[in-house]
C-alpha cells in the first residue's frame, strides 16, 4: 500500500533521476509532463481513468477489534475473512498502540520532510538504491511518476539495516523508528496467527513461510499539495509485493482508495486506527483466498498529507507457495512456487503491470 516494497538491488537499469516533488512546488516549477495522465485514459492497465475525483467515499471496509480477535473471538475470526477474502483489507482499532505516540510517529515524520533540502538530501536514495530519501526510481522513458516524496528504510533484520540513512534530524526520529517497528512485529506476529485461524489453518502456518528473517520496511510518504488533482496521481494503481502492509494513514487529509469488483472507494479516516492490506506474497500462500488488493492514491490541491506504510515480508531465502491445507479439487493450485518475489518488484510496478499475473498458474 501507498506503493509497495521491493528486496535487494533493483536489476533494473536506471535511466534518470528527478528533483523532489516538495522542491518542484516550493520552487513554483512548470509540472512535468510525465507526471499527468494526458486526456486522463493513457493509463497501462485495466482499472478505468487513473485520475477520477468523484469517487465515492466507502463505510463497508471491515473494521476489526485486535483485542478480540486475538482472543480467538469466533465473529472477529469471521469478520476478518470476510474482510480479506473480499477487500483485502481492513482497520484495525484497539491495537494497543496509544493515540499519543501514533501522533508522535506523524509528528516527527512531518518534521523530517520540512526540514531543509540539503538536511534531507545527507539521506538521499542513491541512483540505483531502494532506500534513503528521495522519489520515483525512473526504469523507462516517458514513465508515468508519482507526486510523493519518501523516506524507505530497512527496519528488520536488524543487522541488514543500513543507518547511515536514518535521519538523525529529527533527534527523536530513530528512537521513534525503533519502538513503532518493535510494537508492530509484535501486532504482525499476531495477524498472522488470526488470519490462519480464520482460515481453519494451523496458527503458525503463515509464521513459518515468512521465516526467522522476515523482513520489515518502512516507507514515510510525503504528498505536497498538487496544482492539478484532476490529472496527476499521488501513487498509481498496484497491489503491494508484500506479505502485509500496516499504514498509518494522515489524520486529517483523505487520499487512499481501493478497487473492488471494478469500483474505486475512498478510505476513510479513522485517527487511531491502523489500515492493514493483504500483499501478492500472502495472496499467493493462501492460494487466491485472500486478496492483495489494487489501490492508488490521488492529490490534495490545497493541504500536504503524510503517511507511513510498514511492508511485511517473507526471507527473501524462502520459497513461497500455496499452503497443501488451501489446495483441493475444488481449488486447485493457482500460483507456483517462487523465492525473492519481489527482486523485480519495482520494474513491474513502474510499467502499471502487476507481478503477481508473472507466477499464476
Amino acid at each position: 500500500m501507498e506503493e509497495s516494497m521491493g528486496e535487494g538491488e533493483s536489476k533494473a537499469v536506471v535511466v534518470g533521476s528527478l528533483k523532489a516533488v516538495q522542491e518542484l512546488v516550493e520552487n513554483g516549477d512548470e509540472m512535468p509532463q510525465n507526471y499527468i495522465y494526458r486526456d486522463n485514459n493513457n493509463s497501462s492497465n485495466d482499472y478505468g481513468p487513473p485520475v477520477d475525483l468523484n469517487v465515492p467515499l466507502t463505510t463497508e471496509i471491515p473494521l476489526i477489534d485486535f483485542a478480540q480477535l486475538i482472543s480467538s473471538s469466533s465473529s472477529e475470526l469471521h469478520k476478518l475473512r470476510s474482510a480479506l477474502s473480499q477487500w483485502g483489507c481492513f482497520q484495525v482499532v484497539n491495537h494497543g498502540i496509544e493515540d499519543s505516540f501514533l501522533d508522535e510517529v506523524r509528528k516527527l515524520s512531518r518534521e523530517f520532510f520540512h526540514l531543509p533540502m540539503v538536511e534531507k538530501q545527507k539521506y538521499a536514495r542513491p541512483l540505483d538504491g531502494l532506500e534513503g530519501y528521495g522519489n520515483d526510481m525512473v526504469l523507462f522513458e516517458n514513465q508515468h511518476l508519482d507526486w510523493t516524496d519518501r523516506l524507505y528504510l530497512l527496519v528488520s533484520p536488524k543487522d541488514e539495516q543500513k543507518l547511515k540513512f536514518w535521519p538523525e534530524n529529527p533527534e527523536s526520529f530513530r528512537n521513534m523508528l525503533y519502538d513503532y517497528s518493535a510494537r508492530l512485529r509484535q501486532i504482525e506476529e499476531q495477524l498472522l496467527k488470526s488470519i490462519a485461524r480464520s482460515l481453519s489453518v494451523p496458527d503458525d502456518c503463515f509464521l513459518n513461510q515468512f521465516g526467522e528473517r522476515k523482513k520489515m520496511y518502512a516507507r514515510f510518504n510525503y504528498y505536497p499539495p498538487c496544482p492539478r488533482p484532476d490529472l496527476v496521481l499521488g501513487l498509481k494503481p498496484h497491489g503491494d509485493g508484500s506479505g502485509i502492509t500496516i499504514l498509518l494513514q494522515d489524520k486529517e487529509v483523505e487520499g487512499l482508495q481501493f478497487l473492488k469488483d471494478n469500483q474505486w472507494f475512498r478510505v476513510p479516516i479513522i485517527p487511531h486506527a491502523l489500515l492493514v492490506n493483504i500483499g501478492d506474497q500472502l495472496e499467493i500462500m493462501s492460494n487466491g483466498i485472500l486478496k492483495s488488493p489494487v489501490h492508488k492514491v490521488f492529490t490534495n490541491s490545497e493541504r500536504e498529507r503524510n503517511t507511513l506504510a510498514m511492508f511485511c515480508s517473507p526471507d527473501i531465502a524462502k520459497d513461497i507457495e500455496p499452503m497443501e491445507e488451501l489446495v483441493d479439487d475444488e481449488r486447485p493450485r493457482l500460483y507456483k512456487k517462487v523465492r525473492n518475489y519481489k527482486e523485480t518488484y519495482f520494474h513491474y510496478y513502474q510499467q502499471g503491470k502487476r507481478p503477481i499475473d508473472a507466477v499464476r498458474i
